[in-house]
């Protein structure tokens, strides 16, 4: 992709530091002839937006990702106003919108399924410490925003150069803070004032950072990705319920493989998935980060063929390892079944601390794990029952990835499925040479009283 007259500030720009980026307030003003950007990659609902908050009076620019994406030859996915009309303001502007937010108060504006989000201008944050409105904690996060500005000081407050890049409709110019559209063309990722301080006001800056190199394959430049190593603790800080956003974020938008990579690199992985990540550490098999890695491929390929993807098998790989950890303890004082499920407990009980699981999908979860023990139990009437179960897919499919990974399972995944692709009769003949080998070892002392020993307990035979 060619800019006019933009190329040759690139090799200049890059040895810039991050905090003098924050310093260049002034933005350079790329014409329309001399970009990309046309209304006809950008919404029709955003532009209503846009138009609408003009003609009453206002400033109001399309901002961030959608603007990048575009210059990346990218199509966006959502499409963010940045304007001087406060929220109360908008909200009048739009019957279809709703006020959200309280750490940063927006209006989403909704348009069927579509929504667009509209943020006001948010000034620096060194001028409003003393403001009532504005407020950090012991640690120096911010835990409220809400104190409005100029755009200049929006841009001066936005997270990376790349994501600092204002369309305006009135001459479909776009205005550059911090040089971002270099950035971009040098497919550099450069903090927008003193990385530390930023990612003190908000330590899931961090996991930002991975996620935008691993999604746009971006270099994190070096003064942006120094102090990660050393203050990725402060996101113990974050509520576990927007840690669990970040992982979808990080895990579910196409590129899950580059960023498991990036978070073991940079050390926040284990911020995330820490009993995971210990286990990773000791691990000489090789076999977790297989399964890990086996794991993100899954999700990408999925994702890359618009199929739908959930955080309940994402989940369920990466904590399994632990699961089978305990397991093996819990075995010695316990049946197997209930070892298991005292396991997947103990499991879910530590991640939570880390990052919230809602029930709905911890209830999943813990459904494939116990799914793993019955799937090796196909004599008789299971497995037709256990093929008609609702977890049975998910299941089926983490037998195939736990042996993509290198886990002898004896065949399993081969199994069940040869079981889904054959008729009838020949299921039935596949059930009836498969046998549970401590049933057998029970039955075949006594046949004539066997079927009265199993009579009673045909109606619990599902496990």
């Amino acid at each position: 992709m060619v800019f006019k007259g933009i190329k040759t500030r690139v090799k200049s720009l890059l040895s810039r530091s991050a905090s003098q980026v924050s310093e260049d307030i002034r933005p350079s003003i790329i014409p329309r002839d001399n970009h990309p950007v046309s209304r006809k990659l950008i919404s029709n609902n955003a532009l209503k937006v846009l138009y609408r908050l003009e003609s009453a009076g206002f400033q109001s620019y399309l901002v961030g990702g959608c603007i990048r994406d575009v210059l990346l030859n990218h199509t966006p996915k959502d499409f963010d106003i940045a304007t001087n009309a406060h929220p109360e303001q908008i909200h009048k502007l739009f019957r279809n919108s709703r006020l959200i937010g309280r750490r940063f108060k927006l209006v989403h504006v909704h348009f069927g399924r579509e929504i667009i989000e509209v943020a006001t201008f948010r000034a620096g944050h060194e001028e409003t410490k003393s403001s009532a409105k504005s407020a950090t904690n012991d640690s120096g996060m911010l835990v409220r925003d809400n104190v409005y500005g100029t755009v200049e000081e929006d841009a001066s407050r936005r997270d990376f150069t790349a994501n600092a890049l204002y369309y305006s409709v009135s001459d479909f110019s776009i205005l550059d803070y911090g040089q971002g559209m270099d950035d971009i063309l040098s497919k550099t990722l450069r903090m927008i004032g003193e990385p530390r301080v930023r990612y003190q006001e908000d330590p899931v800056r961090m996991l930002r950072a991975v996620r935008f190199a691993a999604k746009l394959g971006f270099t994190i430049e070096a003064a942006t990705q120094e102090p990660i190593a050393d203050m990725g603790v402060l996101l113990a800080n974050i509520p576990s319920a927007r840690l669990f956003d970040e992982v979808l974020k990080l895990f579910q938008s196409g590129h899950a493989e580059d960023s498991f990579r990036l978070l073991r690199e940079h050390g926040l992985f284990k911020f995330l998935f820490p009993e995971t990540d210990e286990l990773l550490n000791r691990d000489d098999s090789g076999y977790i980060e297989a399964l890990i890695q086996a794991t993100c491929k899954n999700t990408d390929a999925r994702i890359r063929s618009n199929k739908p993807v959930t955080p309940i098998f994402l989940f369920a790989a990466f904590l399994w390892p632990k699961v089978m950890e305990h397991w093996a303890e819990q075995k010695q004082y316990m049946p197997p079944v209930p070892a298991l499920t005292k396991s997947a407990h103990l499991t879910l009980d530590a991640q939570v601390k880390a990052t919230a699981i809602p029930r709905r999908f911890s209830t999943a979860i813990k459904e494939i794990w116990d799914l793993q023990l019955r799937l090796e139990r196909r004599n008789g009437r299971k497995a037709f029952q256990l093929a008609e179960h609702p977890r049975f897919r998910a299941a089926y499919d983490f037998v195939l990835l736990r042996e993509q990974a290198g886990e002898d399972l004896s065949g399993l995944g081969r199994w069940w499925t040869d079981f889904q692709n054959s008729d009838d009769q020949l299921k039935q003949k596949m059930v009836s040479k498969t046998g549970h080998p401590s049933r057998t070892k029970r039955s075949s002392g006594n046949r004539r009283n066997g079927p009265k020993s199993r009579k009673p307990r045909k109606p619990q035979s599902p496990d």
